[in-house]
């Protein structure tokens, strides 16, 4: 059995916030979250109109409810008046006076990027596989359909994705080949903290899933908390909690008698942190890149993000004791990635001839395992 994961960073469409510069994304990202956490409130202050004015014009949205990166959705009832000649206006008293909220604007991946995202999954070929950062469950469907058809590939026989928490359409989700059947999904999307806070930011779901030999498996794909836009306190904290949280769901699966568990996915952090610290400490769980088959390619480094380099290690495929003593092979796929200016780092798909064409900026990590 093969299992791997891979961010593919959206399959046809992106939030456009996300291609451009961390100078410009970040404050639009940061007056994004605050516009819709602003609308939720039950009454409207005059400080909180005030604010949404400021938030509004700060988007590009002080003409009309369209701007360069985001798109105020009005379904029903009125927000904003903006009156010619004079200031614009916050009309709706609280959240019960009009139904809508603020969207990012999206934007179509490029071509050649898609293909080559579709040729990391064809030749990585993966028995099971975790993908992050993925729209929907039915654009997953339909990448697997078409895309992975056209290069050749073999559609997958089993596709699930559970919208989580995050507005941008950027989910956790598998995919399994005919012979490894998804028996159950419990999601994790409403778990809080000690405060009524969310904890993940997408989604820690469990899948139990029967491989060819009646034996169970349990995938427990995830996305923690970004350091995009800054690696904040705040951040940190919420993937320690993130981390905390999938400690406490490993060990009761443990306990409720499974064996063969793997947590795998975009942690965001590093080895050493914080969050990842957590879960080598509170579990028996073993990072795959620890195993003496572990392939690291040309660079022999363990990143899995960006230029390769350890400090770039944020994906992970950790495994219960059982499953790693059953490693036959394991490594990292590197041929969708941006190797630079210099391509001896890593060989990449003769497609690849600029930045816009890499299939993403996450390599692939990967296991072959006898079970």
């Amino acid at each position: 059995m093969k299992i791997a994961a891979f961010n593919v960073e959206n399959l046809f469409d992106r939030a456009k916030v996300f291609n451009a510069t961390q100078t410009v994304s970040n404050p639009i990202n940061e007056d994004f979250v605050e516009l819709n956490n602003l609308f939720e409130n039950n009454i409207y202050s005059p400080a909180d109109k005030a604010r949404m004015i400021k938030l509004l014009k700060d988007l590009g949205m002080d003409k009309s409810d369209t701007g360069d990166y985001v798109i105020l959705r009005k379904i029903r009832g009125a927000l904003v008046k903006r009156p010619k000649n004079k200031p614009m206006e916050i009309v709706a008293n609280g959240r019960a006076d009009w139904v809508g909220w603020a969207e990012l604007k999206t934007e179509t991946v490029d071509e050649i990027a898609i293909i080559n995202t579709g040729r990391v999954i064809k030749d990585v070929d993966a028995d099971i596989l975790c993908v992050v950062e993925a729209e929907d469950r039915i654009t997953l469907k339909k990448f697997s359909e078409f895309v992975l058809k056209k290069i050749g590939g073999i559609p997958y026989d089993h596709i699930m994705l559970v919208d989580g928490n995050d507005e941008r359409g950027i989910d956790v989700g598998v995919l399994t080949k005919k012979a490894f059947e998804i028996l159950t999904v419990r999601s994790h999307i409403h778990d809080k903290d000690n405060n009524g806070r969310i904890i993940f930011s997408r989604d820690s779901p469990e899948y139990v899933i029967k491989t060819p030999l009646n034996n169970t498996l349990v995938v427990i794909p995830n996305h923690f908390k970004s350091k995009y836009g800054g690696n904040d306190p705040a951040s940190q904290a919420k993937r320690v909690l993130q981390a905390t949280k999938v400690v406490e769901i490993y060990n009761r699966l443990l306990n409720d008698g499974f064996t063969n568990i793997v947590v795998l996915g975009d942690l965001n952090d590093t080895p050493d942190s914080d969050a990842l610290q957590v879960i080598f400490t509170c579990t028996d769980l073993k990072d795959v890149s620890s195993h003496n088959s572990f392939d690291r390619g040309q660079i022999n480094t363990n990143g899995t993000f960006g230029n390769g380099s350890d400090a770039n290690k944020i994906d992970y495929l950790l495994l219960s004791p059982n499953l790693f003593g059953k490693v036959k092979q394991s490594g990292l796929f590197r041929k969708g990635a941006w190797a630079g200016k210099n391509p001896k780092k890593w060989e990449m798909y003769p497609e690849i001839t600029s930045e816009v064409h890499v299939a993403s900026d996450h390599h692939v990590i990967w296991a072959e395992i006898n079970i």
